[in-house]
C-alpha cells in the first residue's frame, strides 16, 4: 500500500462549526436574496427545509435538497463558491443527480449575480495563496497533494491502463459518445490520436511533459520510439518505472523526477496530457518556451488540455476555488485563444488545429464517479474516511457538471513551429 499524504484541509477540522459572527450574518442575508433569485429563473429544484417546513423554489428540474439553509447560507455568503462546496461536504445539502443539478447552473455562471454584484467581485472573492501560484519551488508539494494521495486509489476507479485523462469513446449516429462504452479501450484511442498527432513512429525522440502511469509511454514505446518522461509525483514515477521494466522497455523508456522547467535534450515530438493545467497562468510562456527550446526542426507538438471559455478565464484567474483548494492547488484552466497566444508571443510554435472532446470527458468521468462508489469499501479500507469519499464524489460530479453544461472543454491541439 502506498502513503497517503493529508493536508490540513483533509483533517476536516475547519468544518466542525458553521462560520459565526455578525459580519458572516450580513454576507449569508445577501448569499440568500442573491442564490434564492438565481435558483427561481432555473430548471432545477431547490427544497429549502425548516423547522416550519418546506420551501420549493425553481422552474423545476434536478433536485437540490437543502437540508440546514442557514449553514449553507453562512458557508455561501463568507466563502462563496469555497463554502457551497463545503456546504456539500458537511451535508448541509444534497442533490441525488449532483452532475445534472449543478450542470444547469453552471451553464448559466454568467447570469446568476447580478451585474452591479458582479463588479464587486475582486473585492470578496479568496485569491489563490502565493504559495500555490505554480513556482519552481510550490509546484512539486502541489502535485503531491493531489497525485501522490495513493496509487491504490486511482486504481479502484480508473480503467486497467491507469489514465487519469480524457477517453475517446465511440460514437453514435449524432455525434456523441456512446454512454457505457468501454472505458479501457477510449483512453487507448485518444492515446493514439495524440501519437498520431505528434507523428510519432518508428525512432521518434518523443518528450513526455507529465508521466501519469506510464501509458502512454508505454504506447509510444511500441510504436518504435524513445521516450523521456518527466513528472513531479514520485508515487506515479514508481508505477511507471515498473511497467516499463515489466514491459521490457526499459531500453526505450526513460522515466524521470523532473521539473519541466529542467527538460534538456532535444526532441523530435512532444507530448503532454493534461498538464498544463497544473503550470498556472503565469507560467504558461515558460512552459511553452521549454518546449519551443527542445523541439528539434520540424517537430511536433501535441498538447491535450481542460479549457474554459477566453473570458472567464481572465475573470476567475485569481480566484481561489473549492477545487483549488481541496483538490488541485496551484491549477488553473487555460483558454485555448490563451495558449495559441502565449505561443505566438513568447515562441515559434503556433497552432495549427484542435479537436473538441468535452462531452467524452462527461462520459469519462461518469464511468470514474461510478467506479469510485462502487469500490466505497475498499476506498475506505485504504484509510480514507466517509469525508473523504464524498470530497471525491462532489469533485468527480462537480467536474461532470461542467463538461456537461459546456462552460469547461478539453482540447487536443497541435502545434508546430512558425515556418514548420
Amino acid at each position: 500500500m502506498t502513503t497517503i499524504h493529508t493536508t490540513p484541509e483533509q483533517r476536516w477540522d475547519h468544518l466542525a462549526s458553521v462560520p459565526g459572527g455578525p459580519r458572516t450574518a450580513l454576507a449569508a442575508q445577501a448569499a440568500k436574496a442573491v442564490f434564492t433569485a438565481a435558483m427561481s429563473r432555473l430548471d432545477v429544484t431547490v427544497e429549502l427545509h425548516s423547522p416550519s417546513g418546506v420551501r420549493t423554489i425553481g422552474r423545476g428540474g434536478p433536485v437540490m435538497t437543502v437540508l440546514r439553509p442557514q449553514e449553507l447560507f453562512a458557508r455561501l455568503g463568507r466563502d462563496q463558491s469555497i463554502g457551497f462546496g463545503e456546504a456539500y461536504l458537511t451535508g448541509a445539502w444534497e442533490a441525488e443527480d449532483l452532475a445534472g443539478f449543478l450542470a444547469v447552473p453552471a451553464a448559466h455562471l454568467r447570469e446568476l449575480v447580478p451585474g452591479p454584484l458582479q463588479l464587486l467581485r475582486g473585492a470578496v472573492m479568496t485569491r489563490i495563496p502565493h504559495e500555490d501560484r505554480g513556482d519552481a519551488a510550490d509546484t512539486r508539494r502541489n502535485i503531491a497533494h493531489h497525485y501522490d494521495l495513493s496509487n491504490d486509489l486511482f486504481e479502484l476507479f480508473l480503467d486497467p491502463t491507469m489514465t487519469y485523462s480524457c477517453g475517446w469513446f465511440r460514437a453514435d449516429a449524432a455525434g456523441r459518445p456512446i454512454a457505457g462504452d468501454d472505458l479501457q479501450a477510449a483512453q487507448e484511442r485518444k492515446i493514439d490520436a495524440l501519437l498520431d498527432l505528434a507523428d510519432v513512429g518508428p525512432g521518434t525522440r518523443l518528450l513526455e511533459i507529465g508521466t501519469g502511469w506510464g501509458a502512454l509511454a508505454l504506447r509510444a514505446a511500441a510504436r518504435g520510439a524513445t521516450v523521456h518522461s518527466v513528472t513531479l509525483s514520485e508515487e506515479q514515477a514508481a508505477w511507471a518505472r515498473r511497467r516499463v521494466a515489466d514491459a521490457g522497455v526499459a531500453d526505450r523508456v526513460a522515466i524521470e523526477l523532473c521539473d519541466y522547467r529542467a527538460v534538456a535534450g532535444t526532441y523530435d515530438a512532444v507530448v503532454s496530457v493534461e498538464m498544463v493545467e497544473a503550470v498556472g497562468w503565469r507560467h504558461w510562456a515558460t512552459y511553452l518556451q521549454t518546449i519551443d527550446r527542445v523541439l528539434a526542426p520540424g517537430g511536433r507538438v501535441a498538447i491535450q488540455s481542460i479549457t474554459m471559455p477566453h473570458d472567464r478565464m481572465l475573470a476567475t484567474r485569481d480566484t481561489h476555488t473549492w477545487m483549488t483548494k481541496y483538490i488541485f492547488p496551484g491549477g488553473f484552466l487555460p483558454s485555448v485563444r490563451a495558449l495559441e497566444e502565449t505561443a505566438r508571443d513568447h515562441t515559434a510554435l503556433r497552432l495549427r488545429s484542435t479537436t473538441a472532446l468535452g462531452a467524452h470527458y462527461a462520459e469519462t468521468l461518469r464511468q470514474w464517479d461510478a467506479r469510485f462508489g462502487s469500490n466505497a469499501t475498499q476506498v475506505e479500507a485504504l484509510g480514507f474516511d466517509a469525508m473523504f469519499r464524498r470530497m471525491w464524489h462532489f469533485y468527480l460530479e462537480y467536474s461532470r457538471a461542467g463538461f456537461l453544461s459546456g462552460y469547461i472543454d478539453d482540447h487536443q491541439l497541435l502545434f508546430t513551429r512558425e515556418d514548420g
